[in-house]
């Protein structure tokens, strides 16, 4: 086990798994992110928007990238999303297995 360092988990919400698949693949591609997960199931969400309380279901993209790569994904995943204001949540991670958070930074590298 080691410390996750600049390691990153992103969180993403889209309006379908189409949306999110779009972004996944584009991110990945881009190196932006080393992996994309796109939770299939909807989530139920339930948000202040606009003054009303809005309810929608959701569907969560996971990415895994670094803090060096943060705002080129940010701006990419603005770019790609339907949402005026779409969700993009970066936690840290605290810990991961060595060869994994290595395995992150070699594939967000910059060819």
């Amino acid at each position: 086990m080691k410390t996750g360092g600049t390691k990153r988990v992103v969180l993403v919400t889209c309006g379908s798994t189409a949306e999110a698949l779009k972004i996944a693949r584009a991110v990945v591609h881009k190196r932006l992110a080393a992996c994309a997960n796109v939770l299939s199931a909807p989530v139920e969400s339930v948000y202040h928007w606009k003054g009303k309380v809005e309810e929608a279901r959701e569907y969560l993209l996971i990415l895994k990238t670094t803090a060096r790569r943060l705002k080129p994904l940010e701006k990419e995943v603005k770019r790609l999303h339907s949402y005026e204001v779409p969700e993009f949540v970066a936690l840290p991670v605290a810990a991961g297995s060595r060869e994994y958070l290595e395995w992150i930074e070699g594939n967000v590298k910059a060819l």
